[in-house]
């Protein structure tokens, strides 16, 4: 198993308008840490959010909000370690299968 997995979700405020009726960033956000949570063991996942319209000054997160808009990519989006595993509306079966391939241990009560 890998010491550590990121799961980066990419996203702002406002709803893309491609996503109309889909729950907003943040929101998706902190349902994956749930969803996460809930079948696996986490000690070895780390989560971030990275605002669109306000990224940190680190270079691989301004490279990829510029990719976002130049590319009109669906947000959020939502990447383990530097894979985009979901774009618009995520889907936990995809997530989790990346999770499985990373080692990630499930939880086993």
């Amino acid at each position: 198993m890998k010491d550590k997995v990121t799961i980066t979700v990419y996203g702002a405020n406002q709803i893309c308008a491609s996503c109309v009726g889909a729950p907003g960033s943040k929101d998706t956000y902190e349902w994956l840490q749930a969803a996460i949570g809930r079948k696996y063991i986490v000690d070895n996942v780390e989560y971030e959010y990275i605002d669109i319209n306000n990224p940190p000054a680190q270079e691989k997160h301004q490279q990829f909000v510029e990719r976002i808009m130049e590319e009109d990519l669906f947000y959020p989006i939502v990447m383990v370690d530097e894979k985009i595993v979901a774009e618009g509306i995520p889907k936990l079966k995809t997530i989790y299968q990346e999770l499985d391939q990373h080692g990630i241990l499930l939880q086993t009560n």
